[in-house]
């Protein structure tokens, strides 16, 4: 077995990276959290690397009134009863709990799936149950939500789920902010979303030791050139270029590809569509962390998901903007803090400092608004996202900011311009397209593992087959399965 990686190392968006230079930090460049790889998949392989549950689901300032803020903690149900009091939705309090025990119920039924051969579409709705299937399948989310809470805030909250790298609305017709919504609560069985201890490199070093240990050869600096996909008679062959430029080509009973099917229809010679990702990626080393103007300690605020004007008709009126064309005004974002969960990312100086890193998402931040002028575009977009922030916290953010030894501060943006020239990313979509349901649209295809192509020697590995998306190994797997069974 061949791996071809056209980067210097391998692991795609999978990395850690010590991201500001002299600065004794590796961050969790680009993903970041762990929930949709199976149980399963790590014993077959045998990966050893630990994740940590978060103690606390989230921490939402009120836009309206940064003083007071709503704290899911998931260890004490009272101090969260009282939370929502709050900020002024104790009637939401019971139908939150009852909305996460029935995404919890379908999370155990439908993660159990992900490893075998896909359902068809009769199968699939049998075993989400009727009620399930038509709040979360065929009506859009944003009625369901609008319908089971009554704040502003809470829906908010909920809907963020269906809107990461996800530009949509949230009451389209189209499913699409569904899907994401419902990949972002199975994870696991139960949704959770956990920290890898050592950051994604070490997820990514057990991959690689694992691939090494079955045989497999691992070529990076491969930049491929060319597939041709042969036939039911014929191998296929892939060409690639090493880093001196010189030209390889290798023979192949099959060509698992990992890249997003845009690329892949690129080296078939085949015209294809773009993806659009829409999000702003923030990496952030702190000196310590911002007080808060809410009564909360910054400790338990930033452990969990930290959302920043998210509230539900936030979300929309940043859409509505992008959508027109510009940076939202007022970027509604999400944080969290990898180094109060698990610091070993950090240096034992920078620990003994007080140091941590911060990761922040932005929502409704499409490609288009970065094609003509990338940097120009991306440092708006970041002093948005910085003012955003900014309006909920007691202190700047940028007062925060730990110094590297050449003066410059601590900070990092990513646009999905820039995570397409980065990891050959089209469009920076960091699912390599449009989620899927995870099972069968039609019957079929039911029975398989949603990974073929039109060409029988070439399958999709990576996050844009039909059960790709996220750091899960699941597309990869199929592959495999696709080969052996």
């Amino acid at each position: 077995m061949l791996v071809l990686e056209r980067s210097d190392h391998v692991g795609g968006a999978s990395i850690s990276a010590q991201v500001f230079p002299g600065m004794d930090a590796r961050l969790s460049r680009y993903s970041y959290l762990v929930s949709l790889m199976p149980l399963q998949l790590r014993k077959e392989l045998g990966l050893r690397f630990a994740l940590r549950r978060r103690r606390f689901s989230s921490f939402t300032p009120d836009p309206s009134d940064p003083s007071r803020g709503l704290l899911i903690d998931t260890g004490d149900p009272q101090a969260t009863l009282e939370s929502f009091e709050a900020v002024g939705a104790r009637g939401d309090a019971r139908a939150w709990v009852e909305f996460y025990e029935r995404t919890g119920a379908l999370a155990r039924r439908l993660f159990a799936t992900v490893t075998e051969p896909l359902r068809g579409p009769a199968e699939a709705r049998m075993l989400i149950g009727a009620d399930d299937w038509r709040d979360f399948v065929e009506r859009p989310i944003g009625e369901l939500v609008d319908q089971t809470f009554a704040s502003d805030l809470v829906r908010g909250v909920v809907l963020t789920d269906s809107l990461i790298g996800t530009f949509a609305r949230t009451d389209a017709e189209d499913g699409l902010a569904n899907r994401c919504f419902l990949y972002h609560v199975i994870g696991g069985g139960t949704g959770d979303w956990d920290v890898p201890v050592g950051g994604m490199g070490a997820v990514l070093r057990e991959l690689e030791r694992a691939a090494r240990e079955a045989g497999a050869e691992v070529q990076t600096r491969a930049t491929v050139t060319e597939v041709d996909p042969g036939s039911h008679t014929s191998e296929a062959t892939v060409a690639w270029l090493d880093d001196d430029g010189t030209r390889h080509e290798v023979a192949a009973g099959h060509v698992l590809a990992a890249c997003a099917p845009a690329i892949l229809d690129g080296l078939l010679g085949r015209e294809t569509q773009w993806p659009e990702g829409s999000q702003l990626k923030v990496n952030m080393l702190l000196n310590r962390l911002p007080r808060l103007r809410a009564d909360a300690d910054p400790a338990a605020a930033f452990a969990g998901t930290f959302h920043i004007n998210e509230n539900a008709s936030q979300l929309e009126a940043a859409f509505t903007q992008a959508a027109e064309g510009a940076v939202p005004s007022l970027p509604p974002s999400e944080i969290y803090c990898h180094t109060l969960t698990d610091p070993s990312i950090l240096g034992s100086s920078l620990q003994e400092s007080g140091a941590h890193t911060l990761t922040l998402f932005a929502l409704h931040q499409p490609a288009r608004l970065f094609r003509e002028d990338p940097v120009r575009a991306r440092e708006s977009a970041l002093a948005a996202t910085l003012a955003s922030l900014n309006s909920v916290l007691a202190e700047p953010i940028e007062d925060c900011l730990a110094t590297a030894p050449d003066g410059s501060k601590c900070i990092e943006a990513r646009s999905p311009v820039d995570l397409e020239s980065e990891l050959a990313m089209p469009g920076g979509h960091i699912f390599h397209g449009d989620l899927s349901w995870p099972w069968a649209e039609a019957n079929q295809h039911a029975g398989g593992w949603g990974v073929a192509t039109d060409h029988p020697r070439i399958l999709i590995a990576g996050a844009g087959a039909r059960r790709g998306g996220g750091v899960s190994g699941i597309a990869g797997r199929d592959a495999a399965m696709a080969l052996l069974t």
